[in-house]
């Protein structure tokens, strides 16, 4: 138990004890219990119909939504006093990721759960929370979050819906178009975003049977194609006044922090798919024969096998870990209308590590369902096999919850932020490594030990902070307007939060395992953070040949070389031993 509240960010200066992480060694029984019931509805229920989900069969959706709450995972994070589950943040996030069984049905519930709930659980008053809470966990009422406008996408402050107060001041009428709106075909419930007097950024709480609300017709999707996706038009749609969400000029607020959550749970999402492709590769490969022998035998599906294994390893350990912060920032304050604006500022904190979680998860499914198809070769084009949908379903989480491309560059916004409020003594660590030499111990040499894991990690830590140094001086009046930098940069941050959280991971499972179980995360982090290794000292050649030249580059390029020294390690046999025990575990599985 942590006694005072780590600081968003604070991973790049401070390193935690790895009893103060959280990890999948670490789910309780009760979380295990729930993550199978979770299992065994969504393959009883939900995953025999996924084709008819997909071809749009009228109805289906909300029925299963419906038959979904009857077994409370429409309320899994609403109070028990409105009628939910009132779970933990830790115990959601694992039902998020268990719901990637249901496919299309995943959407819809994720969309009702996350963003057609949240804000009112957050945000609303004690009225609004009555008057909506119970009937969205219980179904009878599904949300939707209608922000995205034809011409605003990532931008999300530009709308154009405006909101004017009628002259008795009892309703805000709304004028404005929303597109790619989930669950926009059968939502009750729209939390909406207008500009009151075309100014004040203002979120609402809108009704399906407001007059003058109208819809498009759905979205012909690459992916995702069971999940109701349509524009919402408002002519004229009067919204009580009493349903104006948080307060006048806040929507942000409501908005921001909404996605922040958002975008921590679509880390668990995609944590959640990735495994289910992974583990159909591994019962593919094992089954088909070529050349006499199963393909799992052969050197390039075992690499791919090893290297799938290691990058869900990776985004697994970084997603638990943020659902602890959150978890600790959250469970001492209750969501009462007097706590509301506190309740925005502790979500805030950890807007750093949501952006990372959903950045390398859904990068990480990415490459996972890609070689997933590639592993079932022809077969992995062809609709019978899940593996097809993976790969179109995936595509859309690089995108939901503000594109990547964005998330990087608020990630590095938010910590120069926190770097000018001075929160965790950031300024200080920059200018204390610009005037001291970075001189390390010796070569860092990849053994099996605990030493040479840390030294890497501070050397990671300290080339990244002696970049953002540099570009911060080169560019001291612009420095976001070089999003190239500011990508790399963020890359680097992405690769350290990684990194530690694989580090603190391994060292857990050794401590409370014993050695024999941590063997296989041993063998993950060592290939990885070789790795992580080349492409940091990539990024940072990349960096310093912009901003520097002559003597400046010469000395840039000589602190890197010092800092990014590494002894190669026979990846190639460690990928195979990765791959041999996920293999013979028939799933992905490391302790």
């Amino acid at each position: 138990m942590i006694s005072v509240m780590i600081k968003g960010g604070s991973f790049l200066t401070n390193t935690l004890p790895p009893e103060d992480i959280f990890t999948p060694e670490d789910i309780n029984v009760n979380q295990k219990l729930i993550a199978n019931i979770v299992t065994e509805f969504l393959k009883g229920e939900i995953e025999p119909q996924i084709k008819e989900l997909e071809a749009k069969a009228e109805g289906l959706m909300e029925s299963l939504l419906k038959k979904s709450a009857g077994m409370g995972w429409l309320g899994i994070d609403i109070p028990k006093e409105f009628g939910g589950f009132g779970l933990d943040i830790s115990t959601s996030m694992i039902v998020t990721e268990k719901m990637a069984v249901g496919g299309p049905f995943a959407i819809a519930n994720f969309t009702h759960t996350v963003f057609g709930t949240f804000p009112i659980l957050y945000f609303g008053n004690g009225e609004q929370k009555r008057r909506y809470l119970p009937d969205l966990a219980k179904g009878k009422k599904i949300g939707a979050f209608a922000l995205t406008e034809p011409d605003m996408g990532s931008d999300a402050l530009n709308v154009k819906t405006v909101a004017q107060l009628s002259k008795d001041e009892k309703d805000y009428v709304l004028n404005g178009q929303k597109q790619f709106i989930s669950n926009a075909g059968f939502a009750d419930v729209f939390i909406t975003y207008a500009k009151v007097d075309g100014e004040k950024f203002t979120a609402f709480i809108m009704d399906r049977d407001s007059k003058g609300l109208s819809f498009g017709k759905e979205e012909d999707k690459m992916g995702i194609l069971g999940a109701s996706t349509r524009s919402v038009t408002m002519e004229n749609v009067k919204v009580p006044a009493q349903n104006l969400l948080f307060q006048l000029g806040e929507g942000h607020v409501v908005a921001f922090n909404t996605l922040n959550l958002g975008r921590f749970k679509l880390g668990a999402a995609s944590v959640g798919m990735a495994k289910l492709a992974f583990e159909d590769s591994i019962r593919y490969a094992k089954n088909r024969v070529q050349f006499g022998q199963p393909i799992s035998n052969f050197g390039l599906i075992k690499e791919k096998i090893g290297e799938m294994a290691i990058r869900i390893f990776v985004g697994e350990s970084i997603v638990y870990r943020t659902s602890k912060l959150l978890e600790d920032v959250l469970k001492n304050i209750k969501t009462s209308e007097e706590s509301r604006f506190e309740l925005g500022s502790r979500i805030e904190e950890y807007a750093i590590e949501c952006s990372i979680s959903k950045i390398y998860a859904s990068e990480m499914l990415g490459f996972v369902a890609d070689e997933a198809v590639q592993i079932h070769g022809g077969y992995g084009f062809m609709k019978d096999y899940p593996v097809e949908r993976y790969y179109r379903d995936a595509r859309i989480y690089r995108i939901f919850g503000g594109t990547n491309e964005i998330n990087r560059l608020l990630l590095l916004r938010r910590l120069m932020r926190e770097a000018a409020e001075d929160r965790f003594n950031l300024i200080g660590v920059l200018e204390k490594i610009a005037i001291e030499p970075l001189n390390t111990s010796g070569t860092f040499y990849y053994q099996k030990n605990e030493a040479d894991l840390f030294h890497f990690l501070r050397d990671a830590k300290r080339i990244t902070l002696y970049l953002l140094g540099l570009v911060c001086r080169a560019y001291p009046n612009d420095f976001g307007s070089h999003q190239e930098l500011i990508r790399m940069i963020s890359n680097m941050i992405i690769e350290v939060f990684a990194v530690e959280s694989i580090v603190l991971r391994t060292q857990k499972i050794d401590k409370k395992l014993g050695e024999e179980k941590s063997m296989i995360t041993k063998a993950i982090s060592m290939v990885y953070i070789l790795e992580a290794s080349m492409r940091i000292e990539r990024w940072a050649k990349l960096i310093v040949g912009v901003i520097s030249e002559g003597q400046m580059l010469q000395n840039n390029l000589l602190t890197i070389k010092t800092l990014t020294q590494f002894v190669p390690i026979d990846s190639i046999a460690i990928r195979r031993q990765i791959a041999d025990f996920m293999l013979r575990a028939n799933r992905y599985f490391v302790a």
